[in-house]
């Protein structure tokens, strides 16, 4: 157990630093602009990687409350360390762009922290939400028990490479492309279905298993799926509003921004 988390402590602020100091040498770019894209580059392979684990446990698990597969528990041993790490290079990022606009929340690190903390006050509590509950709950409270609903929950992060190339064509001023209308396209589809998409079919699937209506499956759920559920879905709808709001400007021709809503 220590060791997945140690791994993970040292592979993505590991990469983070590799990818930027690379970007520097090789691509000559600046501290902020590689440190932003590598940001976005980490964030990307860790939704690969969780992705490809969600499928390969998935499809593995034929009785989805009672199959185990080795790679739930591995995984998110593995990736809790990420949210922790993910919440200090945003703070980076947000940063490296402070200085770019010409002024530095008053040159103290402090007060741009706390700038920090009113913009993104959101996603800093989803992702600190992810590792001081979900974490538990899914190695401890579950009892061993739904490893297919994990592996489902994994597969929320094929949205995430879609947000990050779409911040980083934003960031070069590569908005007006095909590329980024295209992107957003593929954002928004893979957004709605695996996330907005997500917390429904998990109810569905267990009033299949159980021969329940769906309506009846809070009442048979643990209550810390209920309480995940509620407290996470309301978030993914509103981030889904945001990113149709974006879509909608740019085929409007009003603007290039599509609030993207998780890393």
């Amino acid at each position: 157990m220590l060791a997945l988390m140690a791994a993970g402590c040292v592979f993505f602020p590991g990469l983070f630093l590799l990818s930027k100091q690379s970007l520097k040498h090789i691509m000559g770019w600046s501290d902020g602009d590689a440190a932003i894209v590598s940001t976005r580059l980490v964030s990307s392979l860790q939704a690969v990687l969780a992705s490809s684990a969600g499928c390969v446990i998935a499809s593995s698990c034929s009785d989805v409350l009672e199959d185990r597969h080795w790679l739930t528990d591995a995984y998110i041993l593995f990736a809790a360390p990420y949210f922790a790490y993910d919440i200090y290079a945003m703070f980076l990022c947000y940063w490296h762009k402070l200085q770019v606009k010409g002024h530095q929340a008053g040159g103290s690190r402090g007060a741009a922290l706390a700038g920090f903390l009113r913009r993104e006050k959101l996603l800093v509590l989803h992702h600190l939400f992810m590792v001081l509950f979900c974490c538990p709950a899914s190695l401890l409270w579950r009892r061993g028990r739904g490893d297919f609903f994990q592996g489902v929950l994994f597969l929320a992060e094929l949205s995430t490479p879609c947000v990050c190339l779409g911040k980083v064509l934003i960031q070069f001023q590569q908005h007006h492309t095909l590329l980024h209308r295209l992107n957003g396209l593929l954002l928004l589809l893979t957004f709605f279905f695996c996330r907005v998409l997500l917390f429904p079919y998990l109810y569905f699937a267990y009033s299949r298993y159980s021969s329940v209506p769906v309506y009846a499956v809070p009442l048979l759920a643990p209550w810390q799926c209920n309480l995940g559920a509620s407290l996470l879905w309301p978030l993914q709808l509103y981030w889904f509003t945001l990113i149709c709001r974006g879509a909608l400007r740019v085929t409007g021709g009003r603007g290039h921004q599509t609030p993207p809503p998780l890393e």
